[in-house]
């Protein structure tokens, strides 16, 4: 019986492998993929702090300093209370609000990024609240009816949970002061998608292992160990969906703190 073996090309299957290899470190992984855009809106208030049409604060409780007054924040930021906040895991995420006047409010909503806690007064009971930057308050005006909306003070607003998108941007990692081979802090900036994280590991250099990082406070993430060797590869794993990112390397070995690394990929 004549059989008839399958047309397969060792060389097609050397240049797919080569493929791989070279794209590996760059890869993003997703998990359980859930849905982080919510298309149901829902009740709030909504005040705001700091100057009329300034950031609110300087970085606030998340930790990114001077980054929330500058592009793409443009100080469309914003505290939310503890519900939201979730002990700093919130940090990063984004939503739509809007106003219900039509008087003066927009029927476009606005997106902010959560930047800071607000802890009292209207953010506690467990109430869900949005204590918006100058800027972000007023944006949910009219155009030209900024300031009458920022002089009613409290307001009752919508929300809903929506995508984060920083075009042209790539996740970066910032190294926070005070870091040394035996205490490693990272900061992530710019991540597209759910912009909040549930877990991050780190992977020394010449090293298999995944090292849990412990949650230090808002956005700020840390190792204690050491002498820890670079160049450092990390993964992060978003609170919201569990989808998984790997960056290779993207830590060099000669790191300092207070600089920010990006890597070549993002969600």
């Amino acid at each position: 019986m004549e059989t008839h073996s399958p047309n397969f090309s060792f060389t097609k299957l050397y240049s797919v492998v080569a493929v791989i290899v070279f794209f590996w470190p760059f890869m993003a992984y997703a998990g359980p993929l859930r849905r982080v855009v919510d298309t149901h809106w829902y009740p709030a208030s909504a005040t705001w702090y700091g100057s009329p049409e300034g950031d609110g604060s300087t970085g606030g409780a998340c930790g990114y300093g001077s980054m929330v007054d500058v592009k793409p924040f443009r100080a469309r930021v914003g505290a939310v209370s503890p519900i939201l906040f979730k002990n700093g895991e919130g940090c990063g995420a984004c939503y739509k609000v809007k106003c219900l006047d039509r008087s003066v409010c927009s029927r476009r909503a606005a997106t902010v990024i959560i930047t800071d806690e607000c802890p009292g007064g209207y953010c506690s009971g467990g109430r869900v609240h949005f204590d918006l930057s100058g800027a972000a308050f007023g944006h949910m005006a009219v155009s030209g009816y900024g300031g009458s909306l920022r002089d009613r003070g409290v307001i009752s607003i919508l929300y809903r949970r929506t995508l984060c998108k920083y075009p042209g941007k790539n996740i970066a990692f910032h190294v926070n002061e005070g870091s040394t081979p035996y205490w490693l802090s990272l900061l992530v900036e710019f991540e597209d998608g759910d912009g909040d994280v549930g877990s991050m590991h780190i992977r020394e250099a010449r090293s298999n292992q995944w090292i849990e990082m412990s949650h230090l406070w808002g956005a700020n993430w840390a190792i204690i160990g050491g002498p820890l060797q670079g160049p450092f590869s990390v993964k992060l794993t978003t609170l919201s969906t569990g989808r998984a990112l790997s960056a290779r390397d993207v830590i060099p070995g000669n790191w300092s703190p207070k600089a920010t690394y990006t890597s070549r990929l993002n969600f």
